[in-house]
This record gives C-alpha cells, sequence and structure tokens, in this order.
C-alpha cells in the first residue's frame, strides 16, 4: 500500500472518535435537517406549480383513505376520521345555509377541549373562513378586546362558557351573531347550534369555498395571554399551519403513535402541533378536557399513549405527584 494510506486511515478514524467525543448528536442532528430542508422544498415545488394543499386538504384526503381509524378519542368514546369530517361538514352546512358568511370572514370560537372544538373550527375552514381561537381563561374587558380586535362575523360559545358569555354579552357589537353550542338558549337574540347540526346534511361543501391561492393567506388567529398589556392576535398563515403540523414527523413520530394532547386548542401547541402533527402523520390523538396531573399516566397506560407534548411545568407537575403502587416509572 502507499505510504499515505495507513496516514489517511489514521486521520478518518481520529476525526470519527473527535466527532463522536465533542459532537455525539452531529449526524442525528444532520439527518433531522435534510429531512426538514426535504419538506420545505417540497411545500416550496407545491408552491411553484400551483397546487396549493393545506393542512385541511390532507385531512379530507384522510377521511377518504381511512375514514375508519381512530383519529380522536375523547373521554372514551373513538371519533373516526370519517365522523370528523361528516360531522365538520355538517357544521360547514349549517352556516353555508345560514348565509351570514363569505369566504374571507373572520369567525371566533370560545370554546374548551372537545371534539367539538375541532368540529367547529373544520367546519368554518370549510367554508374558507379565518378562525379565530379565543383563550377561555381571559374574561370581561380583555375577551371583549380579543372579540373586537379580530372583528368576527359569527362567535361560537361552548356549553361550558355560557357564563362567560352573560358577562359580555350585553358590550358585544350589535351585528355579532353569537351561536352557543345547544339545544336551547334563554339569551335574546342567540342562536343554538345543537339542534341545526342534528338535522344539517353531511355532504361536503364546494371545494372552492376552502381552496387556498396564497399559502400566506391568513387562516387562524391565535392570541398571547395578555401578561404585557391586552392580548394580541399572532396571525397564523396556510405556510405556517403547515410547517406547525410537520413537527411531530420530523422528530420521527409516525402514523402508528398515538398522541396525547392535554393542553388546550386554543393553544398553537395544541392545535397546530398536536392537531396539525397528527393529521400530517394520519395518526390517532387523545384529548383531554384539561390536564391533570394524577390521571397522565394512567391515560397514557389506558389508551397506549406513545407520543406526548410537553410545555412549560408540565413534567415538574408530573414528578411532583406521589407514586402510585403497582405503576412503572
Amino acid at each position: 500500500l502507499p505510504s499515505w494510506v495507513p496516514a489517511a486511515a489514521a486521520g478518518i478514524v481520529s476525526l470519527h472518535l473527535l466527532q463522536k467525543l465533542l459532537f455525539p448528536y452531529f449526524w442525528a442532528d444532520l439527518r433531522y435537517l435534510m429531512k426538514v430542508l426535504m419538506y420545505g422544498l417540497r411545500v416550496d415545488m407545491y408552491r411553484l406549480q400551483g397546487r396549493i394543499v393545506t393542512v385541511l386538504d390532507k385531512f379530507v384526503k384522510l377521511a377518504e383513505k381511512q375514514p375508519h381509524k381512530p383519529f380522536l378519542i375523547y373521554e372514551g368514546k373513538v371519533h373516526t376520521y370519517q365522523d370528523v369530517d361528516r360531522r365538520s361538514n355538517r357544521i360547514a352546512q349549517v352556516f353555508l345555509h345560514h348565509g351570514a358568511l363569505k369566504k374571507g370572514d373572520t369567525v371566533a370560537l370560545l370554546m374548551g377541549n372537545e371534539p367539538d372544538f375541532i368540529h367547529v373550527w373544520f367546519g368554518f375552514a370549510k367554508l374558507g373562513c379565518v378562525v379565530a381561537f379565543l383563550n377561555f381563561n381571559v374574561r370581561s374587558r380583555s375577551l371583549l378586546h380579543c372579540i373586537s380586535s379580530c372583528e368576527p362575523k359569527i362567535l361560537v360559545v361552548g356549553e361550558d362558557f355560557l357564563g362567560t358569555l352573560e358577562e359580555i354579552l350585553p358590550n358585544l357589537e350589535k351585528d355579532l351573531s353569537v351561536w352557543i353550542m345547544t339545544k336551547a338558549s334563554t339569551f335574546p337574540s342567540v342562536h343554538t347550534l345543537l339542534d341545526k347540526i342534528e338535522t344539517a346534511s353531511e355532504d361536503p361543501v364546494p371545494i372552492n369555498r376552502r381552496s387556498a391561492n396564497n399559502l400566506k393567506s391568513s387562516v387562524l388567529y391565535i392570541f398571547t395571554s395578555g401578561t404585557t398589556g391586552l392580548p394580541k392576535a399572532a396571525i397564523i398563515s396556510h405556510l405556517q399551519t403547515l410547517k406547525g403540523a410537520a413537527g411531530l414527523w420530523a422528530f420521527g413520530a409516525t402514523a402508528e403513535d398515538i398522541i396525547y394532547i392535554t393542553l388546550p386548542l386554543y393553544h398553537s401547541a395544541a392545535s397546530l402541533l398536536g392537531i396539525g402533527g397528527c393529521i400530517e402523520l394520519g395518526a390517532t390523538c387523545v384529548l383531554k378536557k384539561k390536564f391533570s396531573a394524577g390521571q397522565f399516566w394512567s391515560d397514557c397506560k389506558k389508551y397506549n399513549v406513545t407520543v406526548i407534548q410537553y410545555i412549560g411545568e408540565l413534567c415538574r407537575y408530573l414528578c411532583s405527584q406521589p407514586e402510585v403502587s403497582g405503576s412503572k416509572n
């Protein structure tokens, strides 16, 4: 062998050992970076070809491809991809026949974690509306500011927040149409939605209502918590929802995973990364009404959860829980 071969081999081995010592995650990070870059290039190619595919488009395709696969599990009840697609169609049909909305209008949701949050969100999205997620922990003047700042045509309020609605109803704009997720109402000039969903058609609305002409067009408003003044709306585009939805996929989650969502859906971590991420994968998510440190691990065991979302102090709360006999940490 030429004299330089052993030297070159020794150099390569030394570099490899040095990389292992100083940069142990180099190749894993490089694979992740390449994966993200390829996803970005694919989205950009779609844009250049005029093929704009949104997160909602992907969900509709999945509802056709795997209709009977569980999409949501909530309080033990399974909602398949087809179930969610059809119920969101019903909601879209209610407001299509109501005739108050046109493509591009804004609607606001004041709802907690429940399947109907997603049904209403997707239903309005199928009509081409921009959906504003209202933080239900914000009350009074701050909540009124959130509603007025995004200028919605319609406000949908969950049954759990009728007390909040009663507080703000006298101060809402007179031309704002208010709907509540009940079958009966004691409020004057407030519409009920559940009764109308039951009689609505499951037929999809025309696809041109939801089709996007530009990935940079607005699709969601997600509000800050208002810790430094009044809450402000972050304007979320179709492109940002696609990027958020790719997060779980980029970190190695697959269609076989079961994702546990305990964070509020008005938060981008739960809606964009959680629900959107589930759609990107074609996976199943377990939706919790609200975070419970005491029930967290038993829920994970019950539903065979493989992916959880971490934010803020969640892990500290879990670690502070007393050890339960017979459970494996």
